[in-house]
């Protein structure tokens, strides 16, 4: 844990939200927040003591009592106000986020962007969150369901969308019904507060949203806690893996969205410049720190004669700070994430892989502090070497050759992940092959990053999420909700007795 220094005595402590208020956190324990391309400290964040993480709990379960209770049009109003908020105030909002995650401005502004499309969503909860009736299931009987909130509910959201990802989770949640307790990324928070604020501003009463910040000990009581009824999260297999095999254990519902190793399928009929284009923007992007990165091209056949004019578009791609105009890849998160990357760089050499371009120690003026590394390219990548075994979350790009497109897609299903894919082809029959015959839970067809809007759920598989339903869309109002269903007959004077009814039937 970081411990406070003469800077980062002076910086800005983040808060907490109990209760409608932002309180200052009462711990011993901190951890600076770090701008990725400079090393300055922003802010400092409270590693919440376990009072505090209870009384944020407390305020959910008080406020529950009201909120559950409130119109579902005020409700959607509420959402509709924040939307509003939101895009008033779009610009500072991906300021702060390239500040404290090193992300570049304008995917700064996509990553809030498509959390608003969420927000967006919720507003729409009065069309979601109806029932069902059928009428005359037996004799004058009627049966109809009711999508009733949980309880409180907890979201954990990961370090590589501090604005999308919490987006996911609490305003549908609330929404729905339910209160919320957010513990965002103990490395980046400062935006996730400044949304919180917006939502504060937008209408949502106390206690129905609280913060909570911390790391081990905080995810635990979130597990834990017998007052959570739901928990929501983003981030690493290992950890996911974690919550929710402790949060079910404690008899709660848990999904979890978690690692990947994304691959895509190039066939020699794809537009060249086109998927070239598409390739890079999504291996390279936000420095490969997407959970939804493309970190693995399958060429097939003559497609793996690309491989140059692949090298030369990586090397067209500016390294800069997010802030700099024009830039395309930022620094990564922190320095222990830049020592692994390039360490797995080492690694790729030493297991056989071939070094195509090298993006290690870029020169960067007026920022040679930053955690930057540029994008590198390795061919002749195997199973088994640890470029393509380990989710790097950086920019390199591994490249693997197959025969033909069966040989890929068998290739694709072998491996534990399945987050998302992408084929790249003309052909309408190799395509619809394809989204047959892969096991993965998102596929883009000449898409590289097919995550879906929130019309849609989000539906990653196997190794990459644990739990039913997905975090948005359709699904996560049956995750958000418990069906209750009623089964209903109603006697006047004149209704004909049949007497005692021993079996199960209805008569």
């Amino acid at each position: 844990m970081n411990a406070p220094t003469s800077v980062a005595a002076l910086a800005p402590t983040v808060k907490l939200l109990i209760g409608g208020k932002f309180v200052e956190s009462k711990t011993t324990e901190w951890r600076d927040v770090v701008n990725p391309a400079t090393q300055e400290v922003l802010a400092r964040v409270p590693f919440a003591t376990q009072d505090e993480i209870e009384a944020a709990i407390a305020s959910g379960k008080e406020a529950f009592k009201t909120w559950k209770k409130t119109a579902i049009g005020a409700r959607a109003r509420i959402f509709l106000k924040y939307q509003q908020l939101i895009r008033e105030n779009m610009a500072e909002l991906a300021a702060i986020l390239t500040a404290e995650q090193g992300k570049t401005l304008p995917d700064a502004e996509g990553d809030v962007f498509r959390g608003l499309e969420v927000v967006e969503h919720a507003a729409s909860i009065g069309n979601l969150q109806l029932g069902e009736l059928a009428n005359n299931v037996a004799n004058g009987v009627d049966t109809y369901t009711l999508l009733q909130p949980l309880g409180v509910c907890a979201g954990i959201t990961p370090f590589n969308f501090p604005a999308m990802i919490p987006l996911w989770m609490f305003p549908m949640a609330i929404a729905t019904g339910n209160t919320f307790v957010l513990k965002p990324s103990e490395q980046d928070p400062m935006v996730t507060m400044r949304l919180v604020e917006l939502a504060l501003e937008a209408g949502i009463p106390p206690g129905v949203l609280n913060v909570i910040h911390g790391g081990e000990m905080a995810v635990n009581a979130i597990c834990d806690h017998k007052d959570i009824k739901a928990v929501s999260f983003v981030g690493s297999t290992k950890v996911g893996t974690h919550v929710y095999n402790r949060a079910t254990l404690a008899g709660k519902r848990a999904q979890c969205m978690m690692g990947a190793k994304n691959h895509a399928i190039v066939l020699p009929d794809a537009n060249k410049d086109q998927t070239l284009n598409a390739i890079a923007g999504a291996a390279f992007g936000a420095a490969g720190q997407r959970c939804m990165a493309l970190p693995v091209v399958v060429l097939v056949g003559e497609a793996q004669k690309w491989i140059p004019e692949l090298v030369a578009k990586a090397q067209t791609l500016k390294v800069n700070a997010g802030t700099e105009k024009g830039t395309d890849v930022g620094p990564v998160i922190s320095c222990a994430a830049l020592s692994r990357v390039e360490g797995l760089i080492e690694r790729g050499i030493a297991d056989g892989a071939k070094l195509e371009l090298d993006g290690r120690k870029p020169q960067v003026a007026g920022f040679e502090k930053g955690n930057f590394v540029g994008p590198t390219i390795f061919s002749n990548v195997k199973p088994g070497m640890a470029i393509y075994d380990q989710e790097i979350f950086g920019p390199v790009l591994a490249l693997v050759a197959a025969d033909d497109i069966d040989q890929a897609i068998e290739f694709i299903n072998e491996n534990p992940n399945g987050n998302g894919t992408a084929l790249f082809t003309q052909s309408g029959a190799a395509a619809r092959k394809f989204q047959e015959e892969i096991d993965v839970g998102q596929v883009g067809i000449n898409v590289p990053i097919p995550v879906p809007v929130p019309l849609f759920s989000f539906t990653g598989s196997r190794a990459s999420k644990l739990g039913d339903l997905g975090p948005y869309g359709k699904q996560v109002v049956m995750f958000y909700t418990q069906t209750k269903t009623v089964t209903q007959r109603w006697f006047d004077d004149s209704t004909t007795s049949h007497g005692v009814n021993t079996t199960i039937s209805l008569k």
